[in-house]
């Protein structure tokens, strides 16, 4: 008697050819995402937020409104993206200065005279503190650069850890100096000689560190 069993799971083969088409999609998409992106923030570097059109997003990254609107509902979601991805890598950049110091406290100093200096690299300038509030409200605002302020706050508890500050309450001193900092940040942004007025707010940035964390000696009293 001659049977024929047929299985109703996939051959071995037929998994491979699956995970490699699905793996093929995967990488388009992100292409494609990734391409509209950069183009979406080169021109709201050159043109601004309300200058850049739809149209000029699809024509320069080379897709199709359809294609647009498979990964973005409209011009506000993608600049949303480029901010969040903007405020994501000042983050990143924050957390290398404090690491590199090996006092905790020299560290806050220096994420945030870190993210002062890196705001005003004239892409991340225009697009954080130039088109942004134009761009996207304040609530928006706010939820995506929390990461930034997370920072400042987990420096500062590490730096009451390590007994290079007093312990006081973080929450509220966290909210006071990342206000002043982001503010200063707007005022940079535009002042008529950045470099000079960074200069003058760098040295009192430091001075409010000081005083507002009641930093009074100049070491840690020890490491944890």
């Amino acid at each position: 008697m001659l049977s024929v069993c047929f299985s109703s799971e996939p051959s071995e083969r037929g998994r491979r050819v699956t995970t490699r088409a699905r793996r093929s999609q995967q990488d388009r998409t992100k292409a494609t995402t990734d391409a509209l992106l950069s183009t979406a923030r080169g021109l709201f570097v050159e043109q601004g937020f309300a200058g850049t059109s739809l149209g000029a997003i699809c024509e320069r990254a080379g897709v199709t409104r359809g294609a647009f609107y498979h990964h973005f509902s409209n011009k506000e979601q993608i600049f949303r993206e480029v901010y969040t991805a903007e405020q994501q890598a000042l983050v990143a950049v924050v957390r290398r200065a404090f690491r590199a110091q090996d006092d905790p406290w020299d560290g806050v100093i220096a994420g945030g005279r870190t993210l002062l200096e890196s705001s005003l690299e004239p892409a991340v300038r225009k697009i954080t503190l130039v088109e942004a509030p134009v761009a996207l409200d304040w609530n928006a605002m706010r939820g995506i650069h929390a990461g930034c302020k997370e920072q400042l706050r987990t420096g500062l508890t590490i730096a009451v850890e390590a007994g290079c500050i007093p312990a006081r309450p973080l929450a509220p001193l966290t909210s006071l100096l990342y206000g002043a900092i982001c503010e200063s940040a707007l005022d940079l942004a535009h002042a008529a000689d950045e470099r000079a007025t960074l200069r003058d707010t760098l040295s009192q940035l430091e001075l409010l560190l000081i005083g507002a964390a009641g930093r009074q000696t100049p070491g840690c009293a020890h490491r944890s």
